[in-house]
C-alpha cells in the first residue's frame, strides 16, 4: 500500500495539530520529493548520516523531530545544508519535521515516551493552565531512591545520567522535559517537586538544583527524543499500512 506525500502530509498534521503550538522553524513538509510514499525513515534528526541510510533502504519520505529552516539560522543553501538537500532532491526523497508538536503530544511525544519508559504516572502540564506545554510533571506509583531512578534512566535510555543530588532521600514527584529543557528547573523547584529530568545541562543549572534543593538528571538530549519520532513511525505504519523503519543515529550529546 502507498500514499501521497500530501495525504501523509495530511494524516500527520492531523495527529499532531501543528497549529496549536509557536515554534522555531516550519512544522511538516519542508523538503518536497517523490509523489507516492511506501517506505519511511524516522529519526531525530535530518542529519547527513540518516539521510545516507534513508536514501541505502530505499526510503521515499524521513520524518524527524529536528529539521531545517530554523529562525535566525542563514537561508543560504551552501556548505552542509547544500549537501543535506541536494541529496534528499538527489534521491526524490521527502522530508518531514515535526518540533515542538512532537515533544508535546500526549501519546506519541517525547515526553509522554519518556514518561512511559520511566513509569510515570498522572501525568500534568508544569506549567499550569497551559495544556500545550512542553514541560510535564507527574509522580511514580511508589517513592523511589535517587540511585533507583539514575539507574532506571541508565537502562531505559542506556545512557548514564548526569545526576546533582539534593537532600532528599526518596522521590515521589517528578518534572521533565526532553531535549533542551534544563531552563525549567527553577519552575519545578518552586513546586515543590523531588527531581527534575532534561538532556543538557548548563552550568548555572547545577547552582539552581544545588541551591533550591532539587534532584537535577541530564540524560542526554539525543538519548531523551529518540521515542517520539520511533513511536509515530509505528502509529503511521498501524493506521496507513506504511512500512515504517526507525534509525537511531547514535550520538552522545
Amino acid at each position: 500500500m502507498d500514499i501521497t506525500n500530501f495525504q501523509l502530509s495530511n494524516f500527520l498534521d492531523s495527529v499532531l495539530t501543528p497549529e496549536k503550538i509557536k515554534d522555531f522553524c516550519p512544522n511538516g513538509l519542508q523538503v518536497e520529493g517523490k509523489t507516492s510514499i511506501n517506505k519511511i525513515v524516522t529519526g531525530v534528526t535530518a542529519s547527513q548520516a540518516l539521510i545516507d541510510q534513508a536514501v541505502d533502504v530505499g526510503a521515499d519520505a524521513i520524518i524527524v523531530h529536528h529539521g531545517y529552516f530554523w529562525k535566525g539560522e542563514s537561508p543560504c543553501l551552501t556548505g552542509m545544508k547544500k549537501k543535506r538537500i541536494s541529496t534528499l532532491l538527489k534521491h526524490d526523497i521527502n522530508l518531514y519535521a515535526y518540533h515542538l508538536p512532537l515533544d508535546i503530544h500526549p501519546e506519541l511525544g517525547n515526553n509522554a515516551q519518556l514518561a512511559k519508559r520511566l513509569g510515570i504516572i498522572d501525568l500534568l502540564p508544569l506549567e499550569e493552565g497551559n495544556s500545550q506545554s512542553v514541560v510535564m510533571k507527574g509522580r511514580f506509583p511508589h517513592p523511589i531512591t535517587p540511585e533507583e531512578l539514575n539507574q532506571k534512566i541508565h537502562l531505559s535510555l542506556n545512557k548514564l545520567p548526569l545526576h546533582e543530588p539534593a537532600d532528599k532521600n526518596q522521590i515521589n514527584t517528578i518534572a521533565w522535559c526532553t531535549g533542551g529543557g534544563q531552563g525549567y528547573i527553577e519552575q519545578a523547584a518552586n513546586q515543590n517537586i523531588d527531581a527534575f529530568i532534561t538532556g543538557e545541562v548548563s552550568e548555572q543549572t547545577i547552582h539552581i538544583a544545588r541551591e533550591m534543593n532539587i534532584h537535577f538528571y541530564a540524560c542526554g538530549h539525543h538519548a531523551t527524543e529518540r521515542y517520539g519520532a520511533k513511536a509515530l513511525g509505528e502509529h503511521i505504519q498501524n493506521h496507513l499500512g506504511i512500512e515504517s523503519i526507525f534509525i537511531d543515529v547514535h550520538n552522545p550529546a
